[in-house]
């Protein structure tokens, strides 16, 4: 039998045993010291995307971490939904949920070419494709969003596929043993459990055939020079010296994706990114907030995972005007990738344009931090608002669509956004984490009331 540790964050479980586990590391804890703080996380990714987490781990690697509020953003997939909040329930944290895609500037709603078709916009390996996000989904759309989904997953299926032939040419003409797409990539994915399956999952796969005939230790820096001309850096050779290095998937997973992905990597089509309009439309509809995340030019990265390239800065406002026509509610953004001027200037445009703003760092991988202390910064601090409103919309749009944040049925959709914001905030701070369906029926009765 697994004790609790190793149950909680078993991908070979079922969601209801892993939540069965963290009720009993709860119960065996006794729970009794308060860790939360006031730092947020909206967007951390699970095993049902790439990451080393499982739903009910990720939640508690968050709460440990000290945040107050954890929200899982799964590439493609919803498929974490109902245990990431079930795991924040049982642990009195805040919880909200969503998935990202990505979506197509190509071509506008009218079907003419988009105005930003040519742009490299926050995704910096396809020109015209954007990241999106869907977050804030209420408990009754989440099959509808796992059905809306489905084809873009089985749509980067056949294209990552596609990229595992190119692959296993390069293992092949290195001398490794070349990936068995279903048993290393599909059984290991959660895909057919509504998982979403990335590059992340192929480089891993290519990364276990690389570690499979070097071992991990000194020689995998120079077998990688002799045998695929790739250099590593000093750092990263030290890195991949050491055997017992708990982030070595990590680790040469992230030499592969900078290597090696350039060179098989197989551009989407619209097919796989939907038109932007197509995903914010279906989101407003299931009363789930479409945002755009913004990327912003990278000089020297904060978080160390991207190459220094411009992206939407020089065209910032123009940006604006197109995910507004496009039917966006909110940005997205990371406080620790950009600059403090970079961030004044969207919170000034989102202000002007009337978008939500939802903070967040990606987590995919163990060397991450659940942290993010940037929220605390005096300007980034309405950010703890904004989650603490996205939770209450989540649940109150649970209840009943009408208390969506936006919805114009809402009994105070006259309020400004602003003011809606800070309402929501309040709310949700109101909420009893432990039971948040149950209190949100009482916070509908006081907006009925207010």
């Amino acid at each position: 039998m697994k004790n609790y540790s190793q149950a909680i964050n078993d991908p070979a479980l079922d969601g209801e045993e892993r939540l069965s586990a963290l009720s009993g590391l709860e119960a065996g804890h006794g729970n009794t010291e308060n860790r939360k703080n006031e730092e947020v996380n909206n967007h951390i990714h699970t095993i049902y995307s790439f990451s080393p987490y499982s739903p009910s781990m990720a939640a508690l690697l968050a709460r440990n971490a000290g945040l107050g509020a954890a929200g899982s953003v799964d590439h493609d997939s919803i498929a974490a939904a109902r245990e990431m909040l079930a795991a924040c329930a049982i642990l009195g944290i805040g919880g909200c949920v969503g998935a990202e895609i990505r979506v197509s500037f190509r071509t506008g709603a009218d079907g003419k070419p988009g105005a930003l078709a040519p742009r490299k916009l926050n995704n910096p390996d396809s020109a015209g494709y954007a990241y999106t996000t869907i977050q804030g989904v209420p408990e009754q759309a989440i099959q509808k969003m796992a059905d809306f989904l489905a084809p873009i997953r089985a749509e980067r299926l056949k294209r990552t596929q596609a990229m595992a032939v190119s692959a296993n040419a390069l293992l092949l003409d290195a001398g490794f043993s070349v990936i068995d797409f279903e048993s290393d990539i599909i059984a290991k994915s959660k895909y057919n459990e509504g998982g979403g399956i990335t590059e992340r999952h192929l480089l891993a796969a290519m990364a276990e055939k690389i570690i499979l005939k070097f071992g991990k230790g000194p020689g995998i820096a120079e077998g990688l020079k002799s045998k695929m001309g790739v250099c590593v850096s000093p750092k990263i050779a030290a890195l991949l010296s050491d055997p017992d290095n708990p982030h070595y998937l990590y680790d040469l997973l992230g030499v592969l994706k900078a290597e090696l992905l350039p060179g098989i990597y197989i551009q989407p089509d619209e097919k796989e990114c939907i038109p932007a309009a197509e995903a914010t439309a279906f989101a407003r509809a299931v009363a789930a907030i479409p945002a755009y995340p913004y990327l912003g030019d990278v000089g020297e990265s904060p978080t160390g995972d991207k190459k220094a390239e411009k992206f939407e800065d020089e065209y910032l406002d123009e940006l604006f005007a197109e995910i507004s026509r496009l039917g966006y509610q909110a940005i997205a953004y990371m406080p620790p990738r950009n600059t403090p001027a970079q961030l004044a200037r969207v919170r000034k445009l989102s202000a002007e344009w009337g978008f939500m703003e939802i903070s967040g760092v990606d987590i995919n991988s163990s060397r991450q931090s659940f942290n993010c202390p940037e929220v605390l910064r005096d300007d980034s601090r309405h950010l703890l608002d904004t989650t603490w409103a996205l939770i209450a919309h989540e649940r109150l749009a649970s209840v009943d669509e009408r208390y969506g944040l936006f919805s114009d049925r809402n009994p105070v959709a006259s309020m400004n956004l602003a003011g809606r914001l800070t309402f929501y905030a309040g709310l949700g701070k109101k909420l009893d984490l432990h039971h948040p369906d149950e209190s949100a029926i009482m916070l509908a009765k006081e907006i009925d009331n207010r």
